[in-house]
């Protein structure tokens, strides 16, 4: 398809389905409105007061008056859950494998000098009081050379945090009714404002709960994957070394490739940004991504 129709869907696809803002509804919809309004064309949309009725909302948050030790209680002091450390805040994110992780003998220093990779971070089990704390304490930079999250896409909430079960629903009612099943899988993100998620393609319908605090979305429809330039990175990880503080990045052996967004929607710099503009001009020439933000209480679909 030329640029030109190209842009036309683009357009098209807002102005007959999508519109040009994330719906919000004030309290939970019909099962049949949710599959025919937002499932079956894609759709969005923030559903407000959906979970007051957890207990979470009340028990988990400081900031819903609930007791700050509330969360290490319910898990047991001896719980232990998986903590991802990264240097900034981005994991699972495209970024330079650059000199400061020094080549294996075996790899060719030039190429590995100049390399854009999927980088994941570095994973430590620890008791969750400390996981707590650690995220607490890396939520400025001049106090930690870290960003720490707890979170394991591998339904998690169900394995690591069972103890926590009693205080959620165990699925979304009217969702499950019209996606015609139960969740596959259910995590959990702790994080601070620090913790950013990369750009990236979902293969799954997700509800987003938020419980505590909020989290900013950036979204792209099913008919703008294209302006994602997806390509394949070589797969890398950080290690972090406790008595240095410092993060080295290296490549899995064996090398593989994950394929990812290569945009950066949020550029640092105006000289980054200019260059984006110039290798990904489908992406910043076209119609503004959705922009939302999910509050306690809420849910989001996408």
């Amino acid at each position: 398809m030329e640029e030109g129709g190209v842009a036309g869907l683009w357009k098209e696809v807002r102005e007959l389905s999508l519109g040009n803002d994330v719906e919000r509804l004030e309290s939970p919809p019909s099962p049949l409105q949710f599959l025919r309004q937002f499932v079956s064309p894609n759709r969005p949309c923030i559903i407000s007061n959906a979970t007051l009725h957890w207990p979470a909302l009340s028990s988990w948050a400081a900031d819903g008056g609930g007791d700050e030790e509330y969360l290490s209680r319910a898990l047991g002091r001896d719980c232990k859950v998986s903590v991802h450390l990264t240097p900034d805040g981005r994991a699972d994110a495209i970024v330079p494998l650059t000199s400061s992780s020094p080549p294996d003998e075996d790899e060719d220093e030039g190429y590995t000098s100049s390399l854009l990779c999927f980088a994941s971070a570095h994973v430590e089990r620890m008791p969750f009081s400390l996981a707590l704390q650690q995220i607490a304490n890396s939520g400025s930079p001049s106090s930690s050379s870290f960003v720490a999250y707890a979170q394991e896409q591998n339904d998690c909430f169900r394995s690591e945090y069972s103890a926590l079960a009693p205080d959620v629903e165990s699925h979304i009612p009217w969702a499950s009714e019209a996606l015609g099943c139960l969740p596959e899988a259910v995590n959990l993100w702790i994080g601070n404002h620090r913790s950013e998620t990369s750009f990236h393609k979902d293969h799954y319908e997700n509800l987003y709960a938020v419980i505590s605090g909020e989290k900013h979305f950036l979204l792209l429809p099913p008919t703008d994957v294209h302006r994602m330039y997806i390509r394949e990175y070589p797969a890398a990880r950080y290690s972090f070394n406790q008595e240095t503080g410092e993060f080295s990045l290296k490549l899995e052996k064996p090398l593989r490739y994950v394929p990812w967004c290569s945009v950066d929607p949020y550029p640092s710099s105006s000289s980054i940004e200019q260059r984006q503009r110039s290798m990904f001009p489908r992406y910043f020439s076209g119609p503004k991504p959705f922009e939302c933000t999910v509050k306690a209480g809420e849910i989001l679909y996408l």
